[in-house]
């Protein structure tokens, strides 16, 4: 087909020219000078990113491989993890802290909701042993389009005076959403490269706090490739203890440096505006957002409900072979009864209004019931804000 194929899920994002070109670097010898200056570059401007003071280990895998270096590292066979059932990848996590034999206690949920603070701090109050070692949370919970909120589950746990580390997935909401590590007493923030840090999948990150390295100390699940250790001694010096991403290197430190030439603000209220342009449009089209809870919006992607008797995946067929445009499926019960769209990364007004165009043309090329006009009211808002975004921007 003519023209650019749309890739409007919510992950692997757009990547844009400068990165590509940056990863387009010839390869450098990883054990040399330059590379080790490339190394410390990137490492500290990830620590502006993550909006921590800590190391941030890199690890060249995907963001399912942070989620394993998280656990692996701080804890031991049979400790006891509470998480909440937020999605489809809140309940992949669970099933990855159950195969290294950990005790799971899983805080059930709708999946159109984010995870419940006072449910957290009941389960921690009612944990006099301690035996809870961590409460690991999905920020944005890429399935749903539901966010959670971290600073009202650390006040949570800060109420009860439980030990337990504070473990966060941040892998669709980093560098789209507001993010404060060190702010919000985590412990371990576990984010990946293809959202919005605008590369391609193959890094993932873990950003770590003091009280976690504490509890590497003594941890005893095994851990080899992802062993903390060994990574941060050797990044001292610009150096990985295995040959690292070198390309996609390159690419994250041209997608920093785009993050911080923007500025991290300016990038979260771009995402935020975007995505309320989004919802708008979903509402006058008549159809319903899967997230209920207005607080709890994602501002990297928004899950749209199909009407009864009608299936995502059918709909998305149609727009990809008419349009040559790509939305996010319904994953696990979701499955056939979402579709999603992303609007994250290197994404701008009119991006979105061609991804909205090509929604509602596949709407109506489909036969899903819905009214007309939600593009127009996505565009209306976009105008109705623009000087107002124009100053934020300028500030």
């Amino acid at each position: 087909m003519s023209g650019r194929h749309f890739l409007q899920i919510p992950g692997p994002t757009n990547v844009p020219d400068r990165v590509l070109r940056a990863i387009d670097s010839a390869t450098i010898d990883h054990r040399g000078a330059d590379f080790s200056q490339l190394s410390l570059e990137v490492l500290d401007g990830l620590r502006t990113i993550f909006k921590t003071g800590q190391p941030v280990v890199i690890f060249p895998a995907s963001g399912t491989g942070a989620w394993e270096a998280a656990l692996v590292n701080c804890l031991s066979p049979g400790d006891k993890v509470l998480m909440c059932e937020t999605g489809h990848f809140a309940v992949t996590w669970h099933n990855l802290a159950r195969r290294y034999d950990l005790e799971t206690i899983f805080i059930p949920g709708d999946w159109r909701h984010g995870a419940d603070p006072l449910a957290i701090e009941l389960q921690l109050v009612g944990d006099k042993a301690h035996d809870i070692k961590a409460v690991c949370i999905v920020h944005n919970e890429t399935s749903t389009g539901v966010t959670s909120r971290i600073a009202d589950i650390r006040a949570a746990i800060n109420r009860t005076g439980h030990p337990a580390l504070l473990m966060v997935d941040t892998i669709s909401s980093l560098a789209s959403m507001d993010y404060r590590h060190d702010e919000w007493g985590v412990d371990v923030t576990v984010a990946g490269s293809q959202k919005g840090l605008m590369l391609p999948p193959g890094l993932s990150f873990n950003a770590v706090s003091n009280k976690a390295l504490s509890a590497a100390k003594t941890a005893k699940l095994p851990n080899c490739y992802w062993n903390w250790e060994a990574m941060l001694a050797a990044n001292k010096s610009g150096f990985f203890p295995y040959t690292p991403a070198t390309n996609l290197l390159y690419g994250l430190r041209e997608a920093i440096a785009m993050l911080l030439d923007e500025g991290l603000d300016n990038v979260f209220a771009r995402h935020a505006r975007l995505a309320a342009a989004t919802r708008r449009a979903v509402r006058a089209w008549g159809l319903d957002i899967l997230c209920l809870e207005a607080r709890e919006y994602s501002n990297s992607l928004t899950a749209v409900l199909m009407p009864d008797g009608h299936d995502a995946d059918a709909y998305r067929r149609v727009v990809l072979e008419n349009l040559n445009m790509s939305l996010g499926n319904g994953l696990g019960k979701l499955a056939g009864k979402v579709f999603r769209i992303g609007h994250l990364g290197d994404f701008n007004e009119l991006m979105l209004a061609a991804t909205l165009s090509g929604v509602e043309m596949g709407l109506e090329l489909a036969q899903v019931p819905y009214q007309k006009g939600g593009v127009q009211a996505a565009l209306d808002y976009l105008a109705g804000t623009a000087a107002e975004h124009k100053d934020v921007a300028a500030a």
